[in-house]
């Protein structure tokens, strides 16, 4: 069992090891999970009969509720002295699938400007949608985007994100955005059926990074349950060796893992 599905527009702050004292925003319908992805480590748990098509189905909510909730949410912080370090759009799925996502996002750094300038505006997404037109305009306007790639050639793809989406197009059009962060997760289990971490694998990744030309890339691995129970976290040693060829590649990387995790 994963994680339970979020119900509000706006939870936290958080504690993120990446992104500090992170305010969620969840622009998906409350309560499902919402994904065009099957990852085996999503700590939500597996894609079961979700809205998995841009913007179909119904309870997404409209922007001006977005806009209403996250200045409600930014007033208080202020009033308060209580520490934002981003605004991060997330959620409990991918919310780029948000039918009106663009209006989302232009409202978004609208109330940011009004109530807590200097605070980045930032976005997890799964990347499988960064070819719509819309949906590029809409990360155009974020400060920061960290975009999801855990593999770069598609059977490991298929096994890690189990996603119906073809790699060289999820490659492609990452290639065409402002500066982005690749957010990677690495992951093992006994088998070696789910391993993302084997040198044909972790070269193929490092040729897409190149290609898409990556202004960063985040590495880090499991710190929650994942869907998959045979998941099992990469050592440290082993991601600060992929980082390593990263940054031989030319491209600054961070590793992110539990201080226990050797």
């Amino acid at each position: 069992m994963g994680l339970p599905p979020i119900d509000h527009i706006v939870y936290g702050p958080v504690r993120s090891r990446r992104l500090g004292a992170s305010l969620g925003v969840n622009l998906l319908p409350g309560g499902t999970k919402v994904c065009n992805m099957n990852c085996a480590y999503c700590q939500y748990g597996w894609t079961r009969g979700a809205t998995r098509y841009r913007g179909q189905g119904a309870g997404w909510p409209t922007p001006q509720a977005v806009e209403s909730v996250v200045e409600a949410r930014l007033v208080r912080a202020a009033e308060t002295n209580e520490i934002v370090d981003r605004v991060t759009v997330a959620g409990h799925g991918e919310p780029t699938l948000h039918p009106e996502f663009e209006e989302v996002a232009t409202r978004l750094c609208s109330v940011r400007d009004r109530i807590a300038p200097g605070v980045p505006i930032a976005i997890l997404s799964n990347s499988t949608t960064a070819d719509a037109e819309d949906v590029r305009r809409g990360l155009a306007a974020f400060d920061e985007r960290y975009m999801k790639l855990d593999a770069g050639d598609p059977i490991t793809y298929a096994r890690i994100n189990g996603a119906g989406v073809s790699i060289t197009r999820i490659i492609d059009a990452l290639q065409a955005l402002p500066p982005i962060t690749i957010q990677a997760m690495f992951v093992a289990d006994p088998t070696g059926e789910v391993d993302n971490t084997l040198e044909g694998a972790v070269s193929a990744w490092l040729a897409a990074l190149e290609t898409i030309r990556a202004a960063r890339v985040h590495i880090y691995t499991l710190d929650r349950p994942p869907a998959l129970a045979s998941l099992r976290p990469v050592p440290r040693r082993r991601l600060r060796e992929i980082a390593e060829r990263v940054r031989a590649a030319g491209i600054p990387a961070d590793v992110f893992s539990a201080p226990s995790r050797r």
